[in-house]
């Protein structure tokens, strides 16, 4: 353990994580990633005299084994003296054998879990929420993207740090892990659902990465988390000299003068002012932008999508 801890601490210094003093809500499932993240947290408590808040979803959508999992919460919770909420989403449903047949998919529940850690940094006055990402998440969230069809953005993986959102254990391996717990004797769950691939993260990790492991490259996932942190720093750079080249009133033939690259970090940039977000914005959308902007068919050109309008007048874009 000694290890692993001074391998996330270095990750802290060079993140910049949490500091002492701190007030972190620890989201808990009960799975080892989860069991070590919290293990790993009350061995620092003293050292930077941190607040600690466990917070665990139960959807019930594995029957007993969802509430075996939140008993092991609870009791870690109790053996380490920490307040523990839990968060049922779906309470219409009094049974949980019910719950079973329900499908959801995994970017609806994971909003229900992180909008309910949110609520509970802000309703206690956190600084941050605290997550179980590994080494092995961040690895096949890279090749879901691939798949997917992604651009820098995607591609450059997990952040140790989003909004509030803290990941101290992106470059550790499960196996790691595993073998601490096993040598402590620490108890963990783990969710039968992990095995069947009806999630597509399941796929990957049951046969994807498996086949390219046994097929292409044994280090796969040292290798693809190496490149995850290369594109990571050349999407920062240019996000930077496209918020430095971003002006309040954007000019076609200025625009166009860029680098494609930075051309469409400035679309997007000005179109999370509008937006707030990125949320559902593809790369299909930039490149109809751009198509519109560089048309000789006219001066006056609008593309419209999710809700929003791209209206190039003259040499003016305006996005309402």
């Amino acid at each position: 353990m000694k290890n692993l801890i001074k391998k996330i601490q270095n990750t802290n210094h060079r993140e910049n994580l949490w500091e002492k003093n701190s007030k972190i809500v620890l989201g808990i499932s009960g799975g080892p990633d989860s069991v070590f993240l919290l293990e790993f947290f009350v061995k620092l408590q003293q050292k930077y005299n941190l607040q600690l808040i466990i917070a665990h979803v139960n959807y019930g959508l594995r029957g007993k084994d969802s509430d075996k999992d939140q008993e092991l919460v609870e009791e870690m919770a109790q053996k380490h003296s920490i307040e523990m909420f839990v968060f049922d989403p779906f309470p219409t449903f009094p049974s949980k054998r019910d719950r079973s047949e329900l499908k959801f998919s995994e970017n609806y529940l994971r909003d229900l879990r992180y909008n309910f850690f949110e609520k509970i940094r802000k309703d206690y006055g956190f600084d941050s929420i605290a997550v179980a990402h590994t080494l092995n998440d961040q690895v096949e969230t890279f090749l879901m993207r691939v798949i997917r069809g992604a651009g820098l953005k995607g591609l450059s993986g997990m952040k140790y740090k989003t909004n509030k959102i803290i990941r101290p254990l992106l470059e550790i391996s499960k196996p790691e892990i595993l073998l601490y717990l096993d040598k402590t004797h620490m108890t963990y769950r783990t969710d039968k659902t992990n095995k069947q691939n009806f999630f597509f993260r399941n796929k990957v990790r049951n046969k994807l990465i498996p086949y390219l492991e046994k097929n292409f490259n044994p280090n796969l996932k040292k290798t693809i988390a190496t490149s995850v942190n290369s594109i990571s720093e050349d999407y920062d750079l240019i996000s930077q000299l496209s918020k430095n080249n971003l002006p309040e009133i954007l000019s076609v033939k200025k625009l166009l003068k860029l680098h494609p690259a930075l051309q469409k970090r400035i679309l997007l940039e000005k179109i999370k002012e509008k937006k707030s977000n990125l949320k559902d914005i593809e790369s299909a959308h930039i490149f109809e932008i751009l198509k519109a902007l560089k048309s000789t068919k006219g001066k006056n050109q609008i593309v419209s999508f999710q809700g929003l309008k791209v209206r190039r007048i003259n040499d003016r874009v305006i996005i309402v």
